[in-house]
């Protein structure tokens, strides 16, 4: 019936039809035999044509300022022409036909998120401490290309490689996202053949595809801080000059108590060599070593045994070493293991860590360490010691931040993965089954730049290598810990110091005037009209400068100081009667500085 009457209304007008001299195939687009016949494809690609001679014809009336009547009869020729072509893809069951918009899907990508102005405040913060210690222990800024070519990362991260991003083919380049900054920096310094001793450090985003746990801080984007010593030098000064910066970092991030974790890969190689682990299974057994903060030895033995084909007995000697943790004296165990002490692996390693905890006594941080054998770090390019940083809130939810008395392995828990979405897609692990992780890790890595060079140079050409040893610190972790504290304590949210006002209308160029000043002088700081006032407050700017036209005749600006409390677990602006302090304009800025608000700024305490 429908197609009736588009038939009818089409023939209606054939004066029309006429005047645009519409194609004779114009009438073949009409079935002889209507009824439910649907239309063919070549009818179809003709009236699509007449459309389009439709839609030109009706520009051109319109370009020629046609008459009001020939626009309007050139509008309804075009409006009944869709209306055909709507409905005999109605009557040919076409696939599009009456198909819904689909709406778009506002969401940031799995494992990614968006940070407000309130939480970059407390991030740039974080991130300024980080590099302020960087600096001071003598380090020089680096930045590298988020994505590197496939070949340059593959092959350097063990059982985690298959966490890396690939990249489609781009013109003739196989890429992936960089995976960490280590291999980044390792091939910069193969490219620029560098030699010397050097502190070297970068802060950007890496990209890992993990299940993310969005609360604690693990993400698939996310941000890391290296820093990295290069070149040789004395046994073990860069080792432990590295762990002193880490312990300075977090002690002025205010993470509460923590943990740096110790151990060195020597050793660890050597337990596994007298232990009985064949030499192409140690490094998949270090990774499962490395499991052993997350799950209980049994579960650890199992993988070890039933997954990567290692005998029960020499996974039970392997038990026996790991289980111990300790400080300095863990080394007098060792020592007396004559076994152990046979091998040149477990010997070197053994001589390095007594080294190292002379000079870490002497950096005043050996309270902060603990000497843990079932640290793996499961990187394939480590060849030294190996640490990492945990605290109260790391993987075990049972763990107290201890050096002397680690917490016990949790009992298996139950799956953290959730159920899948409705989409299909994988959601995020449990949160309420996976702690923070560690929030800092690191090691020595001798080999890999020479891994490079090696690679690059000319088939029996010696390649130069470059020891190094690096840390990196785990920005979105830290913030995960530090923003409940920073929210608790009433921190800041903005850097904005002071606001400008004017007390009547005018004064603009006054304003402008005072607040250049106070750019120059280092002052952060708004200009706003009096009806704007509450800003000041919402803003939680500390100072307002309120101008008025016989004060300033006089040389005085009138500066009120405002200030916050909690009430009732809320942070309330604390009302007051002052109207303010006259000071003179000329030493406006003086006794701004002179505030505690202003010499404790960089604290972001706002309370």
């Amino acid at each position: 019936m429908i197609n009736h009457i588009f038939i009818f209304s089409m023939f209606s007008s054939r004066a029309f039809c006429r005047s645009y001299r519409l194609t004779a195939n114009f009438r073949t687009l009409i079935p002889k035999s209507i009824g439910t016949r649907t239309m063919t494809t070549e009818t179809s690609d003709s009236l699509i044509a007449e459309i389009a001679q439709a839609t030109g014809a009706l520009n051109d009336l319109r370009l020629q300022n046609a008459d009001a009547s020939s626009i309007d009869a050139a509008k309804k020729r075009l409006g009944e022409l869709k209306k055909t072509m709507a409905a005999m893809n109605i009557a040919s069951g076409s696939k599009d036909a009456g198909k819904k918009k689909e709406r778009l899907l506002l969401k940031t990508a799995k494992g990614t998120r968006d940070y407000g102005a309130a939480e970059m405040f407390c991030r740039e913060h974080v991130e300024r401490i980080v590099k302020d210690v960087f600096t001071s222990y003598g380090g020089s800024a680096l930045d590298t290309p988020v994505f590197e070519r496939k070949d340059v990362l593959a092959g350097k991260y063990g059982e985690d490689q298959k966490l890396i991003f690939d990249l489609m083919d781009q013109g003739g380049e196989q890429l992936a996202l960089r995976y960490d900054h280590t291999v980044p920096l390792a091939r910069y310094l193969a490219m620029a053949g560098a030699t010397v001793q050097a502190k070297i450090w970068q802060v950007g985003k890496v990209y890992r595809r993990d299940n993310p746990v969005m609360s604690k801080g693990r993400m698939r984007e996310f941000s890391q801080a290296d820093l990295d010593i290069t070149g040789a030098w004395d046994p073990m000064i860069p080792d432990a000059e590295i762990i002193s910066l880490l312990c300075t970092i977090l002690t002025r991030l205010d993470v509460g108590e923590f943990t740096i974790k110790l151990n060195h890969r020597k050793i660890l190689d050597g337990i596994f060599e007298v232990c009985g682990v064949p030499q192409a299974k140690i490094r998949s057994i270090s990774s499962a070593v490395d499991k052993l903060d997350k799950l209980p030895w049994t579960e650890v033995k199992k993988e070890m045994t039933e997954e990567k084909g290692l005998s029960s007995d020499v996974a039970d000697k392997i038990g026996e070493y790991v289980k111990h943790k300790g400080g300095p004296s863990l080394l007098d165990i060792l020592k007396a293991d004559a076994t152990l002490m046979a091998n040149p692996s477990a010997k070197q390693g053994i001589s390095d860590m007594d080294i190292l905890f002379t000079l870490l006594r002497a950096y005043k941080v050996l309270d902060k360490i603990s000497f843990d054998m079932s640290l793996a770090r499961g990187l394939d390019y480590y060849t030294g010691i190996i640490y990492e940083a945990i605290v109260e809130a790391s993987a075990p939810p049972a763990f107290a931040a201890n050096a002397e008395s680690p917490a016990p392995a949790p009992s298996k828990a139950k799956s953290s993965k959730k159920a899948k979405a409705d989409d299909g897609e994988e959601d995020e692990l449990d949160e309420s089954q996976v702690g923070v992780g560690s929030i800092a890790a690191g090691g020595r890595y001798d080999n890999l730049v020479g891994m490079f060079t090696a690679a690059a140079a000319a088939e029996g050409k010696k390649a130069p290598g470059l020891p190094c040893i690096g840390v990196s610190i785990g920005l979105d972790r830290i913030f995960a810990i530090v923003w409940p504290k920073w929210v608790e304590k009433g921190m800041r949210s903005k850097e904005t110091m002071v606001y400008v006002l004017a007390a009547g209308d005018g004064l603009l160029e006054e304003r402008i005037a005072l607040v250049q000043e106070l750019r120059e002088a280092g002052i952060k700081k708004k200009p706003k009209l009096t009806a704007q006032f509450m800003a000041g407050e919402k803003d939680e700017v500390p100072f307002a400068v309120i101008l008025g036209g016989d004060e300033l005749k006089e040389g005085l600006v009138t500066i009120k100081e405002q200030k916050w409390e909690f009430v009732d677990g809320k942070k309330t602006k604390v009302q007051s009667e002052d109207q303010g302090l006259k000071v003179r304009r000329d030493e406006l800025i003086s006794w701004i500085k002179q505030t505690p608000t202003y010499q404790g700024w960089s604290s972001g305490r706002l309370i």
